[in-house]
């Protein structure tokens, strides 16, 4: 399963409602049969990864997305998370 796009607003942020949503896709994941979650996230996003990699997701790989952005040396980062055997 791909985890895409998630955000919470600026006046909400602090108050771990990300951890928690992060947290609800991985049970939601594993209740249904998933082996693992994938996330891309960008090299900027130093509070997201923060919170993958706190919620059990390893990074796996990185790719420039462009030829502008290889000039760039920016990456896109490819998180997993394996999940425990199936309920």
């Amino acid at each position: 399963l791909e985890l895409k796009r998630m955000s919470v607003s600026k006046d909400y942020r602090g108050q771990g409602i990300s951890k928690a949503l992060c947290g609800e896709v991985l049970r939601f994941t594993q209740a249904q049969g998933y082996e693992a979650v994938v996330l891309y996230t960008s090299m900027v996003q130093v509070v997201a990864q923060r919170l993958y990699e706190g919620q059990g997701f390893r990074k796996v790989g990185a790719f420039s997305p462009s030829l502008l952005a290889s000039l760039l040396c920016f990456q896109i980062f490819q998180y997993r998370c394996n999940l425990p055997g199936r309920p």
